[in-house]
């Protein structure tokens, strides 16, 4: 009884599964690509399937051979089913701050190079294939799109250049679109009889593909905020679901509602959440994630390739000897085309400093790469199903693009491994080789001691011992031999070599750190991205980069000046206090963070890449140690209870999570039961869940007894000092940070509660510290500001209106006269001082004479409070 209707294509699907889980081993012994060899097979399938329905003398497979030809999908069903997945894994498996330094290079390649290629070819078959221009132009769309997956794989087993790799990846991710945009214009336009008009196509494709970006974006942050909003409860197999329906959702919503394109839609979801992934999802979820969408692609490119082959041999009946001389100009025109863009215009785009350099090799290479595959296919069977294009035209177009795709599949996928080789790309750059001796003497040499360790723990008879450490040892002097680190790479290459270290080895112990439940998502977002800016700083500039990065960093974010100027103004808490409780969190988890990079030099940074860089590195985090102390203290200072809530949090986060890697272990070593740490487990995770709901934090603790310190508002009736505390707004400042601006008008007076401020009159520096205020005198004088009051260090500013300050300056004439007792204490001649003339000093001393320190301090130079 023969199979039919649903069954037949579900058992024609687990068929060709099978044939592709043979494939793959295949490939291996046979050093070739699995895009070729899959292609390969397509084709002859097709070609079986197809000598089987013809032959009047076999019947037995006819039932077979029906199942493959007449499988139920058609061109339209390949791109909706096949391309939002394959487009959205290639970005999610793209690192996009690596693509982001080379995003110059992947526009070039996938936009002006297919529009370049599209031309050139249609160009060059217009004279001699007899048809229209525009369907010559037609033909160059379809073959404009490159297949990177075969390409990419071959540079993946024999160990290319991973810029090499990224090149081809990247330029996969648009150039489907780019091509696919330019065949949809020019197929309406074949199918209306009418022509194109260059200049408003453009117009609509760019429109189409910024507004796709901008959908894509949306829809992949949308689905993100969802796994946020789910919680950690969700699991991550909800997580995992929601990420399979956002490619769908995004390329279809675009492509079939909004009007943009699906494909840029599907890429641009892709990379956002490989951005935001990392710090959205938690480690074991984004590994799990990412090992199931490797798994989702395989299966769909395979099915992709082998379904679109076995149309091959449909697609080329026919086939004349004329049809071969237009496949080869096609074919030589596309090359050319694509040699002119490579090495035409990648030198300009060098030479304008948009992108790094690419050497020669590395050209050749992405020529002779430009491999089509199964969009191009499926866009040609779109032509060929269409009923509304007449059959000269469908014919032609599906016998040029399916030769087209069968000579860079057969000819150049099949030698591309050689060029590859020939050009000794796949070989590690001299500074590699050289880290590559050096890392490797090393780690040899503890693992022999490891080993010898070991061998006389368990009782290893001397001979083995000593035979396998004779081993070691001659592998330890081979390397030592060859090694070359101390030429090949001088005191500033090794900085940044060990600044990139430890900037990623930061990434990954906030990614571990992550595994935390209780630690929020936004905080470990902010901290992950914070990392990933020094990589980037190190990458381009070494120790300037990183350093720069790392300021930026303990600089609140726009979020957080927004946040205080809706508390200035409009004097609502809420968006600041939730700001200032990130903020500790990620100065509190920085913190630790610092910590233990600073161990991390010491164990690995100076054994691997000397002393000197070791010291270089320590002094960089000391200073990011200090700076990250003196934020901590500022807001420890008037939030002690809260910074003390919040380290306990944090300690017994980390006691929750060494009490599960305990029970992990013990259930490795089969000491307890499966039973049993399962309900271990479920404890674990109630506790874990306890501290997720976020401390309480009151924005305005402790203020009243600030304003009850400071010396200028002394003798002030206590009740009109808790009146001005719940009046006034707070104002965390950081250094270098600008408070009043020359020339401008006193809008607002601010008492300092902590930090150091400087400002220069007439060529003299004066310092401002805990107790001072900042305006007061201006407004006294009547004065607008000769000078600009800037941060030195982060500090804590308790902001008055002016008009409330004109309030208490009229009701309480001690506080004017407190005000000018300070000032005078700070201009007053040094020989006043040595000649003990008494003038009265006001001290601010809450817990020690911070007061006339600081006022002794704001008569120095700046060169003498470094100095101090």
């Amino acid at each position: 009884m023969p199979v039919t209707g649903l069954a037949t294509v579900l058992l024609s699907t687990a068929v060709l599964l099978v044939i592709v889980s043979a494939v793959q081993p295949m490939a291996k012994r046979l050093e070739l690509s699995e895009t070729v060899l899959l292609a390969i097979v397509g084709i002859i399938l097709g070609g079986a399937a197809d000598l089987v329905l013809r032959s009047s003398q076999i019947h037995f497979f006819d039932t077979a051979a029906e199942m493959l030809l007449d499988f139920p999908i058609n061109s339209e069903g390949f791109l909706l089913i096949f391309l939002p997945i394959l487009v959205f894994q290639a970005g999610l498996a793209i690192d996009v701050r690596r693509l982001y330094h080379d995003i110059g290079t992947v526009l070039l390649l996938a936009i002006v190079a297919v529009v370049f290629s599209t031309a050139m070819i249609g160009l060059a078959l217009y004279p001699f294939s007899g048809m229209p221009m525009i369907v010559c132009l037609l033909i160059g769309s379809i073959v404009a799109t490159t297949d990177p997956s075969a390409v990419a794989g071959i540079f993946r087993e024999i160990g290319a250049a991973t810029r090499l790799t990224r090149l081809v990846e990247g330029e996969s991710l648009l150039n489907d679109a780019a091509a696919i945009s330019i065949f949809s214009t020019l197929i309406a336009a074949v199918i209306a009889h009418k022509e194109v008009h260059f200049f408003s196509s453009a117009i609509s494709i760019l429109i189409s593909f910024a507004g796709a970006i901008l959908a894509g974006y949306i829809f992949a942050r949308l689905s993100l905020w969802m796994i946020v909003a789910l919680g950690s409860t969700s699991g991550r197999a909800a997580e995992i679901t929601l990420t399979v329906a956002l490619p769908y959702i995004s390329y279809i919503a675009c492509d079939e509602i909004i009007g943009f394109s699906g494909v840029v839609a599907a890429a641009t979801a892709g990379l956002t959440l490989s951005a935001y992934g990392p710090s959205t999802f938690r480690p074991q979820t984004w590994r799990f994630l990412n090992e199931i969408w490797q798994q989702i692609v395989f299966w769909a490119g395979s099915l992709l390739f082998v379904l679109a082959s076995m149309l091959v041999p449909r697609l080329l009946i026919g086939m004349t000897k004329w049809d071969c001389v237009l496949v080869l100009v096609a074919i030589i025109a596309g090359l050319i085309a694509r040699g002119i863009v490579i090495f035409g215009l990648l030198p300009i785009l060098s030479a304008t400093k948009l992108s790094p350099p690419i050497s020669t090799p590395f050209k050749a290479t992405m020529v002779w790469g430009g491999l089509r595959g199964a969009i191009t296919l499926a866009l040609a069977l779109a032509v060929t199903e269409n009923e509304l294009i007449s059959t000269p035209i469908s014919h032609f177009v599906g016998i040029i693009a399916t030769g087209f795709v069968l000579i860079t599949l057969l000819v150049n996928g099949t030698t591309l491994r050689a060029v590859v080789v020939y050009f000794r790309l796949d070989e590690l750059t001299p500074i590699d080789q050289a880290v590559r001796h050096q890392i490797l003497s090393i780690s040899l040499g503890r693992v022999r001691d490891k080993t010898r360790r070991i061998a006389n723990e368990f009782g290893f008879a001397n001979q083995v011992i000593r035979y396998v450490i004779e081993d070691l040892d001659r592998r330890i002097e081979e390397e030592q031999e060859a090694n070359t680190f101390d030429t090949a790479l001088g005191n500033r290459e090794r900085i940044a070599l060990a600044l990139i270290t430890i900037a990623t080895q930061e990434r990954s112990i906030l990614l571990d750190l992550f595994r935390m439940q209780g630690l929020p998502r936004r905080v470990m977002e902010t901290l992950v991205r914070s990392a990933e800016a020094t990589i980037d700083g190190a990458w381009q500039e070494g120790r300037y980069g990183y350093v720069t990065a790392m300021h930026k960093r303990l600089h609140p974010p726009l979020r957080f000046r927004i946040a205080q100027y809706i508390h200035r103004k409009l004097h609502i808490d809420k968006p600041l206090m939730y700001c200032m409780m990130e903020r500790f969190e990620i100065l509190l988890v920085s913190r630790f963070v610092s910590i233990s990079l600073t161990r991390f030099v010491k164990r690995r940074i100076e054994p691997d890449l000397g002393t000197r860089v070791a010291e270089i590195i320590s002094e960089v985090l000391e200073r990011q140690n200090r700076m990250l102390d003196d934020a901590l203290e500022t807001m420890r200072m008037h939030y002690q209870g809260y910074v003390e809530a919040l380290e306990s949090r944090f300690l017994k986060l980390v006691a929750l999570r060494l009490e599960r890697e305990e029970y992990d272990s013990l259930l490795g070593e089969s000491m307890i039961s499966d039973e049993l740490y399962s309900e271990l487990d479920k404890l674990t995770e109630k506790r874990f869940e306890r501290y997720n709901r976020r401390l309480q934090f009151n924005l305005k603790s402790g203020i009243e007894k600030r304003v009850r310190e400071l010396p200028c508002l002394r003798d002030v009736p206590q009740a009109v000092l808790y009146d001005l505390s719940m009046s006034m707004s707070i104002c965390f400042v950081f250094p270098g940070e600008i408070i009043f601006k020359r020339g401008q008008i006193v809008r607002n007076v601010y008492f300092i509660s902590s930090g150091l401020f400087e400002t220069h009159v007439e060529s003299k520096a004066f310092l401002y510290g805990i107790g001072d205020v900042l305006g007061a005198n201006e407004y006294i004088y009547n004065r607008r500001l000769s000078s600009i009051y800037r941060s030195l260090r982060f500090g804590y500013l308790l902001i008055m209106r002016v008009d409330v300050f004109k309030r208490l300056l009229m009701d309480y004439p001690v506080v004017k006269q407190n005000l000018i007792q300070i000032d005078h204490a700070r201009h007053r001649p040094n020989d006043e001082l040595n000649e003990g003339i008494k003038t009265p000093l006001l001290t601010y001393d809450p817990n020690t004479s911070t007061s006339n320190e600081t006022l002794m301090i704001s008569r120095q130079s700046p060169t003498e409070v470094d100095k101090k």
